[in-house]
């Protein structure tokens, strides 16, 4: 969230960010968030005041005992005083709630590179990489392709944990260990720290890292427990920072997290849909930095660099994204996607995002950073390296070959022991 400070010397600034982004409906909000501000300081002051009386009368009472005087006139003031101070901090405390509740629902403000547009079709495409595939064939979508290898179970899936679940099997679950094994080798060579996060965090931990009222429908609750399945090893890794100041010279923090990511994936149902494209469970590497303000803006340059070399890597087409005011969620500054080319639908989609979230996420979360006698809120970024489904099918789509079998890419054959995936010996495998 913005810290408040930040609101009270800025008012016009987050104004002008809502109405970049559309949102002009919040600008009301900035209003009733200074107001409350206001009331709350006023408060403070006078509250502060009622405790320094409060001393000042005690002292005199002593001081007028000592001298034989009257003290019950001074007593009776002293008397009134606690009831008042609990008056105005009952008062504050609903004023911090309202405060809060208005701060963590204002979006971040956006850097000025950020291109303006309605909704996604104001993306702006920065450039393309790699060579769009081409066939003598009528490419078949990856849904075809993995049940014809017989390398896959959809409807056995769905019979235990119902639609968008799937069983990977033989040379698919290979391949997908082979992109883990060759993301994690790929970042820890770039000097990032493998992680392995817990898969569940708390509501006030997940509260740090994202927008529950735009997100929470999209996780998993945990009956009963005050914890969520994460949808993204980021949050676990940006949150695990919670509550602390870390010392300047640790700074850059270069994490690579690797997890389940759990869904409620909703969208289309169309045949595009279908398979292992949308699901509510799939594998994820994720770049996460945490840094100094000063350095943000180029390591969010490094995280975009890192998933396009990785993606070169696989020897892939794909292009990146800058997204634009009206596509870009409440956390993020700026935001770059990569989107791989699907031969099926003779569409880029997306595979990765690399997202600046400045101080946003670090306010939320209380993660400051120690430079002399002076704590700062870090800058946290965040990038996926890759998400190994939504790649599986970018692979099996651009590899596909005219004999039904799909071309494993070079730099994964070492872990899949095999240069091509042909149909199973034996689809029926349980």
């Amino acid at each position: 969230m913005l810290d408040i400070k930040f609101v009270r010397e800025n008012p016009d600034v987050v104004r002008d960010d809502l109405r970049k982004r559309k949102d002009e409906e919040k600008l009301s909000w900035v209003d009733d968030l200074l107001s409350k501000d206001e009331q709350w300081r006023q408060l403070k002051g006078a509250t502060d005041q009622l405790r320094s009386q409060r001393n000042k009368l005690s002292m005199q009472v002593n001081e007028v005992k000592k001298a034989g005087g009257d003290i019950k006139p001074i007593l009776e003031e002293v008397k009134k005083i606690p009831e008042r101070i609990k008056e105005s901090e009952e008062r504050m405390q609903e004023l911090e709630k309202g405060i809060k509740h208005i701060l963590m629902r204002l979006p971040n403000i956006m850097h000025e590179s950020v291109p303006y547009g309605p909704d996604e079709t104001g993306n702006e495409v920065v450039r393309a990489f790699g060579t769009r595939p081409e066939f003598s064939f009528e490419p078949k979508n990856h849904t075809d392709i993995i049940e014809s290898l017989g390398i896959v179970e959809l409807e056995r899936a769905a019979k235990i944990a119902g639609s968008r679940f799937y069983f990977l099997k033989g040379d698919l679950a290979m391949l997908d260990f082979a992109l883990q094994m060759h993301a994690m080798s790929f970042m820890a060579e770039k000097g990032y720290t493998p992680i392995v996060p817990p898969h569940m965090m708390n509501r006030d931990a997940y509260e740090g890292v994202t927008s529950l009222a735009d997100f929470e429908d999209t996780l998993y609750k945990i009956e009963g427990e005050d914890l969520h399945l994460i949808a993204t090893a980021e949050h676990p890794l940006t949150a695990m920072y919670k509550d602390e100041v870390i010392d300047a010279a640790s700074l850059p923090i270069k994490l690579v997290g690797i997890s389940p990511s759990y869904r409620k994936e909703a969208g289309s149902h169309g045949k595009e849909e279908k398979g292992i494209w949308r699901v509510h469970q799939f594998t994820k590497v994720e770049q996460i930095i945490i840094c100094r303000p000063d350095q943000s803006w180029v390591f969010h340059e490094e995280l975009i660099t890192n998933a396009i070399q990785f993606f070169e890597s696989l020897g892939l087409h794909f292009q990146q994204i800058n997204i634009c005011t009206g596509d870009l969620g409440i956390v993020a500054a700026k935001k770059y996607d990569l989107e791989a080319w699907i031969p099926s639908v003779s569409q880029f989609k997306e595979v990765v995002s690399a997202s600046n979230c400045t101080a946003y996420q670090a306010v939320r979360l209380n993660i400051k950073y120690r430079e002399g006698n002076e704590n700062r809120w870090v800058h946290t970024l965040n990038s996926t390296c890759v998400a190994t489904s939504r790649a599986l099918v970018a692979i099996l789509e651009q590899n596909q070959q005219a004999d039904g079998s799909v071309l494993v890419p070079e730099v994964l054959r070492k872990y899949m022991g095999k240069e091509r995936i042909t149909p199973a010996k034996n689809i029926q495998t349980w």
